[in-house]
């Protein structure tokens, strides 16, 4: 690569070329070399900001890198956010937070290089058609080191980063850290049916069982995508959004007209399953349709049926898959609940940049004893699959 390069920082989506963006590996259907993630597109993100749901006021101030030539074009990118919390990231550093401020130091602002609110691994080092990829990633993973410095911050931090990306960041000083996921991966099956004769006997009547009773009050389940999804429909669904979120985060992260944008702007990526009783939607989940893969993201409901989380964000979703040829379904973060029903363990990454030698030092000796145990535990879930024993090393990840 002979081009003479440099960064540029943009605050807003509204700023960044859709035509530009779309040129990225990863980020559109039609270009790149990558799978296509929905989460990286240019419709998801900036539906993020415009809806008011990662902005400034909510802690989420846009500071997305560009890697230009002198003339322009755009060769790399890196969506980040300056963050004054830790909170819709999904991997915790709290603890980290807590220890470096106890010792005199300050730990916000941070820069987080991730896509807000969605613990789902995609591509970070965007690469630009045309251009080699390892190169273009080193110098991401170095201006993000020099950005850090220039604003005086204390860390950046990458997540749910490609294992393939892993190797360049280690090899620019970031921390690897490691976590865990479940993901259904289909190894061809031609439905649901053969995906069960795959597992061990008694799991298998447990899940046919608990599909039954999941639908047996009256309940039936559409799947909306495209032109289905409607701004009643809309406004269904984040009711159900809104109940859960309430319990779970004590104020839901994304806005009704989040939803809205994205209805417009990407609606044959978005598949929602939806359950109706008496006549009426009553629950729901909605998914993103990547290039290989379904992202299970957010369920809610408004009325509690026995089975029915399980049948709506579990087993609709293997089904669609199988149905669709996708390769994965990656069910987003933690529940071990989801190994009983074919979602196995896998292993995602993130990388850290943290500027201060002592606090690294410590993050450091943390993540070498905690990346051990997650290993370990993915062994032991491993062990305790549904799977026949015949047929356990064909779904490991």
């Amino acid at each position: 690569m002979t081009d003479e390069l440099s960064i540029r920082i943009e605050q807003s989506f509204t700023a960044i070329s859709p035509d530009n963006w779309s040129q990225l590996s990863g980020a559109s259907r039609s270009g790149g070399t990558l799978a296509y993630n929905p989460f990286v597109s240019h419709a998801y993100l900036s539906s993020l900001e415009e809806s008011g749901s990662a902005t400034a006021e909510t802690g989420w101030l846009g500071h997305h890198m560009l890697l230009e030539t002198n003339d322009g074009r755009l060769v790399g990118a890196l969506p980040g956010y300056l963050k004054n919390h830790s909170q819709g990231e999904y991997v915790f550093d709290h603890g980290w937070a807590d220890a470096f401020e106890r010792a005199g130091g300050r730990y916000y602002p941070k820069l987080q290089c991730s896509i807000p609110f969605t613990p789902a691994t995609g591509p970070r080092l965007l690469v630009a058609d045309g251009y080699e990829r390892l190169p273009v990633q080193d110098a991401m993973a170095e201006s993000l080191k020099e950005v850090v410095r220039r604003l005086g911050v204390s860390s950046a931090h990458i997540t749910f980063v490609p294992g393939e990306e892993v190797g360049v960041l280690e090899t620019e000083g970031y921390l690897h850290r490691t976590d865990q996921q479940f993901h259904f991966i289909n190894d061809g099956y031609a439905n649901h049916e053969a995906f069960l004769e795959t597992l061990a006997s008694r799991k298998r009547k447990a899940l046919r069982k608990e599909r039954r009773a999941a639908l047996e009050n009256g309940i039936s389940i559409d799947w909306l995508t495209g032109s289905d999804l409607t701004e009643e429909v809309w406004d269904q669904f984040f009711t159900f959004y809104m109940d859960t979120g309430s319990r779970k985060w004590g104020r839901p992260y994304l806005t009704r007209k989040f939803y809205s944008l994205i209805g417009e702007r990407m609606p044959e990526d978005i598949l929602l399953v939806m359950a109706r009783h008496n006549g009426r939607y009553v629950a729901g989940a909605i998914n993103f349709i990547g290039g290989e893969t379904l992202y299970g993201r957010h369920w809610g409901c408004i009325e509690d049926h026995p089975f029915l989380h399980f049948e709506v964000c579990y087993h609709q979703a293997i089904d669609f898959a199988l149905a669709k040829g996708l390769k994965r379904v990656e069910a987003g973060a933690q529940g071990e609940h989801k190994l009983a029903r074919g979602y196995l363990p896998v292993t995602t990454h993130s990388a850290h940049y943290v500027a201060h030698a002592g606090l690294r030092r410590a993050i450091g000796d943390y993540l070498e004893r905690e990346r051990d145990d997650v290993e370990h535990m993915n062994e032991v879930l491993t062990e305790h699959s549904p799977f026949r024993k015949g047929e356990r090393l064909q779904h490991e990840d």
